[in-house]
């Protein structure tokens, strides 16, 4: 019998969890994320200028927790984007289609409620490891 594994992963250039979480979890070639605001890892705030700004710095983080489970945004199987106001879809899927640009992952999108830190958007993903990468 195998013994599963996990490794809590720790990214030095995403800000750190606002709660008692991990940022992401690597196991058995997967990587898994929790949901990534777009907080500026320098001043742990909301990055200011609404949802196209939040959306490229939740991308800019998650990237961030990606490498350093050993994947990558290009390596991403599946994202579940949460949104308060689906009205602006389209300038979050604007943001979003600059960083998946050729053979984007899976995504669902839904509405919420509400975010942590009155945040417009979160993303979670969920990644292969690279080939390359060691641990």
């Amino acid at each position: 019998m195998s013994i599963l594994r996990r490794e809590v992963l720790i990214a030095d250039k995403a800000p750190k969890a606002i709660g008692p979480y991990s940022l992401g979890i690597r196991t058995r070639g997967l990587v898994f994320t929790a949901g990534t605001l777009g907080i500026d890892p320098d001043t742990s705030e909301l990055t200011p200028g609404g949802i196209e700004a939040e959306t490229r710095q939740a991308l800019i983080n998650l990237a961030n927790v990606l490498q350093s489970g050993g994947s990558s945004l290009d390596l991403v199987v599946k994202t579940t984007v949460f949104m308060r106001d689906l009205s602006e879809f389209p300038k979050m899927n604007a943001v979003y289609g600059e960083f998946f640009k050729e053979e984007p992952p899976a995504r669902s999108t839904v509405q919420v409620a509400a975010l942590p830190m009155s945040a417009s958007i979160e993303i979670e993903a969920v990644a292969v490891v690279s080939e390359v990468y060691s641990a």
